[in-house]
């Protein structure tokens, strides 16, 4: 069975978008992983479609109604994760692209508007996640994102098998510097070590370079690294 991903949403039409070329889509065209879209407006019970009402509370903007998103979730519902894609959301990581690409597929649900109504995110026992400290007019986009993440981990999507191991964040470093040829580029010259074909002064400079490049960068992360693989990390959140 093929890994499925389940996105409801408001706007169907964004999908696949990118995730239609390159190895994500390729990964599409031989089944490797399968996309489906659910429209939300489909499961309003007015004659005007609305899915969406005024909080409680008063304040700007408008919300989706608890009970036009259940309706859609329970088209799909199974056991595959449901993450709702928010601003307000833990922070989606490396870790968890790993452990969504490990199970059946994944359920998204792209928040508009001002919000969700709290209540279904709690019903239905939604993860609510977020690509980072910023704002977009909607969770379509971060849904690809986070899709092209897991995708790429998935079997077979990749074809080098130490391509998911040596990138960023895979041991909570960030990945060392690459040189492909000229050899000399404007008076830049490749470091020798990657020249002298010495496999074991290579490994040393890369894995030089990742922690001297993750200390000054990501000083969270490189605080992560030095605690150990059994630190209590943010990177390893709940995703199930």
């Amino acid at each position: 069975m093929s890994w499925r991903a389940s996105i409801l949403t408001l706007f169907p039409e964004m999908f696949p978008g990118p995730l239609g070329y390159s190895l994500a889509g390729k990964a599409l065209e031989n089944g490797t992983w399968s996309l489906e879209t659910i429209q939300i407006r489909d499961f309003a019970r007015d004659r005007h479609h609305s899915v969406d009402d005024t909080p409680f509370g008063g304040g700007a903007g408008m919300v989706l109604r608890a009970d036009v998103i259940d309706a859609a979730v329970e088209q799909v519902v199974d056991d595959r994760p449901i993450l709702c894609l928010t601003p307000r959301g833990r922070q989606f990581v490396q870790a968890d692209a790993v452990r969504l690409a490990g199970g059946d597929g994944v359920i998204l649900l792209c928040g508009r508007y001002e919000g969700i109504d709290q209540r279904v995110i709690d019903a239905r026992g939604m993860e609510e996640v977020s690509l980072g400290d910023y704002v977009l007019s909607g969770g379509e986009p971060a849904a690809l994102v986070l899709l092209d993440a897991a995708v790429r981990l998935l079997p077979g999507v990749m074809g080098a098998a130490d391509s998911a191991t040596e990138e960023s964040f895979s041991q909570f470093l960030l990945e060392y510097p690459h040189y492909t040829r000229p050899a000399e580029w404007h008076g830049r010259r490749v470091p020798d070590v990657l020249l002298s074909g010495h496999h074991g002064a290579v490994a040393a400079w890369r894995r030089e370079q990742s922690e001297q490049i993750t200390q000054q960068r990501r000083p969270d992360l490189w605080a992560s690294y030095i605690a150990g693989p059994d630190a209590p990390i943010l990177t390893k959140g709940r995703l199930k």
